[in-house]
């Protein structure tokens, strides 16, 4: 690689929009202007006392694609200098990048805190896999600071937990549940992938570690699976990239530098995002029995979410009256898709209870406040007149 840029200090004080069009870049000798895609597996040495000085760690450079791709790299240091964090790792996906986040740092004998509102799969992780390996867990009611204080047992590691969380839009106080966490030696792992470091940093609430799913809005296209953990370089070096060595959950240069390509729209993407989310929310307020968008005044935790975040975001739930109904109104839509993906920059709607949530019980789904009335929107960047039009047609005619 000839020349690096956004890797200066100076690098780490630009804002960050900037930072997600060049952070991280680095060229080759041909000066190329976009990231290059590094497709290959391995790498080639000049002598064999090269390639044991790189795998004794005393000779910079790459060995293995697992371990150490280009353009990988280059996406890790562009996460990291969006997030103000010392040092990223991404993955094959958001729930490898959950999963390798937990079991990195966990051992039989530990105790876990989860926040009880979440996406389907990392309840599992908290409910079903961890149990497996000896590790306990203890879900509360992530909205209230001190349901995770009640919750502290003498081998407690770590609080895991969504804001907003997934699909209830539960909000958590980051600075209140961090600092706690904190003051009893407990680590904090928040998954940020509804906000993105465009709209909320963790890290500067407080928290340790931040987990993504990349797949939403910093892809933002619903073109590739990504994940990434983000966090202090003892950690991320010391402990998770054992981890990821050794199990292989590896991001593919062709996703990462997609993700590069998604992060450069990133921020105009959101922001306006969450301003149609705001409109179409506006809209569903005064035609549906009941709405949690953490944008409107009437969600309980808003004054926190705006406290807390730069704007509302793409997502929101909102409830009509059962299943049937629910399933009648996502069959009656023309422009808005029916899909379980989110971040995208295509409207899509989903039926929680049926599909993302569909693997718990309904006792859990009950527990989390997901019930067969609830849909979950993410509004995209079509004109949200248009989208307004197509929610009004489809209630209707759905009955709502």
């Amino acid at each position: 690689m000839k020349r690096q840029t956004g890797q200066s200090e100076t690098a780490r004080h630009w804002r960050p929009a900037t930072q997600a069009v060049r952070g991280g870049t680095a060229r080759s000798e041909w000066g190329e202007t976009s990231e290059a895609l590094f497709l290959t597996s391995g790498y080639s040495y000049d002598c064999a006392g090269d390639a044991a000085a790189r795998f004794a760690g005393e000779q910079a450079g790459m060995t293995y694609s697992r371990l150490q791709n280009p353009t990988v790299e280059m996406l890790e240091k562009r996460i990291a200098l969006l997030e103000g964090a010392e040092a990223c790792r991404t993955m094959a996906s958001g729930m490898a990048a959950m999963t390798a986040a937990l079991l990195c740092q966990l051992q039989a004998g530990d105790h876990v805190v989860a926040g009880r509102a979440a996406f389907g799969s990392c309840r599992w992780l908290v409910d079903t896999l961890l149990p497996r390996f000896g590790i306990a867990s203890t879900v509360v009611d992530a909205r209230d600071p001190d349901a995770f204080e009640a919750a502290i047992r003498p081998n407690t590691r770590l609080f895991f937990f969504e804001t907003p969380a997934n699909p209830t839009m539960d909000i958590v106080d980051l600075a209140a549940v961090c600092a706690l966490a904190r003051a009893r030696g407990i680590r904090t792992v928040v998954d940020n992938a509804f906000a993105t470091p465009a709209l909320q940093r963790p890290l500067e609430w407080g928290a340790d570690i931040i987990a993504y799913s990349a797949t939403k809005m910093m892809d933002g296209q619903g073109r590739v699976l990504a994940g990434a953990v983000c966090g202090p370089r003892d950690f991320i070096e010391g402990e998770l990239l054992a981890f990821i060595r050794n199990t292989g959950p590896t991001l593919s240069p062709f996703n990462a530098w997609v993700v590069l390509k998604g992060l450069e729209t990133l921020d105009l993407r959101i922001r306006r995002q969450s301003e149609n989310a705001l409109a179409v929310g506006r809209f569903l307020e005064a035609r549906v029995p009941r709405i949690l968008h953490p944008g409107l005044p009437s969600h309980p935790q808003h004054n926190l979410a705006m406290a807390q975040m730069a704007a509302c975001g793409p997502i929101f739930a909102f409830f009509v009256d059962g299943r049937a109904q629910a399933h009648a109104l996502l069959d009656a839509l023309d422009l808005i898709d029916i899909s379980n993906n989110i971040g995208d920059s295509r409207s899509l709607m989903t039926h929680p209870a049926s599909t993302t949530h569909s693997g718990l019980s309904e006792e859990v789904r009950t527990d989390m406040g997901i019930s067969e009335g609830m849909l979950r929107l993410n509004v995209g960047l079509e004109d949200p007149a248009d989208l307004i039009d197509d929610l009004d047609r489809a209630l209707a005619q759905a009955g709502v």
